[in-house]
């Protein structure tokens, strides 16, 4: 693994950023000394962290994911493939900081009325169901573009009897499942699958589409929490 190429992608990240808001100290001056300098330190503890991070993702989540994909595969059972693909999607969203940032946000907002713990866990519950569903689609060979216009119909519906509150919360749901932790791990035992599946049947790229799939399960769940909150 090139770790300078990290740290390059890494750089690119924050750089922007910083310099915008050191141009805006420069020009505007209205942001107080004290948080600019904080602003500057947690940038460079971000930039350490993320590289960390990513090289982490690179030497550990990805070969170990699509491992877990293919050696699921190889056991022969359809249930076991899914369960797997059940409990992973599941724990990994647990462990994903945008979603545990959005809970907390919630959770704030609503008083304690919506805790953090119920947000999580649904949004864990849909990632996870639908991770197996996308895994399911690699054995049956069914389009994705099907699976996604079903799912979005049942969003659409769910909505007219969802609280407003709930709606747009649930759309974030979906966006913060695309985190670091989630997509490097759901890629990659999708590739797996794909790996030992698409030798058989052809569809190595089947494994493109898990996050699409994985996105649509939180919007789902937090719509139906919403209907059950009302």
């Amino acid at each position: 693994m090139n770790i300078k190429e990290t740290v390059f992608e890494v750089l690119l990240a924050i750089i922007p950023i910083t310099a915008l808001v050191s141009i805006l100290q420069i020009t505007v001056g209205k942001i107080p000394i004290e948080y600019f300098l904080n602003f500057i330190g947690a940038s460079v503890m971000v930039f350490i962290g993320l590289v960390l991070f990513l090289v982490g993702v690179k030497v550990g989540f990805l070969p170990i994911g699509e491992m877990i994909g293919s050696a699921v595969v190889s056991k022969g059972n359809l249930w076991i493939v899914l369960s797997v693909g059940f409990i992973l999607g599941f724990v990994v969203t647990i462990a994903e900081p945008d979603v545990q940032v959005l809970a907390m946000q919630v959770d704030t907002v609503s008083a304690g009325k919506i805790s953090k713990g119920i947000i999580v866990i649904s949004i864990a519950l849909g990632v996870g169901t639908f991770v197996a569903m996308a895994l399911l689609r690699i054995f049956l060979r069914i389009p994705i573009a099907y699976l996604l216009i079903v799912g979005y119909v049942c969003v659409f519906i769910l909505a007219v009897f969802t609280p407003p509150e709930f709606l747009a919360v649930s759309f974030d749901a979906g966006a913060v499942t695309t985190g670091p932790m989630t997509v490097p791990f759901i890629l990659a035992m999708g590739v797996g699958v794909a790996s030992v599946v698409g030798r058989d049947k052809g569809g190595r790229g089947d494994s493109f589409g898990l996050v699409a799939l994985a996105s649509v399960g939180p919007i789902i769940a937090v719509l139906i929490m919403g209907i059950l909150f009302r």
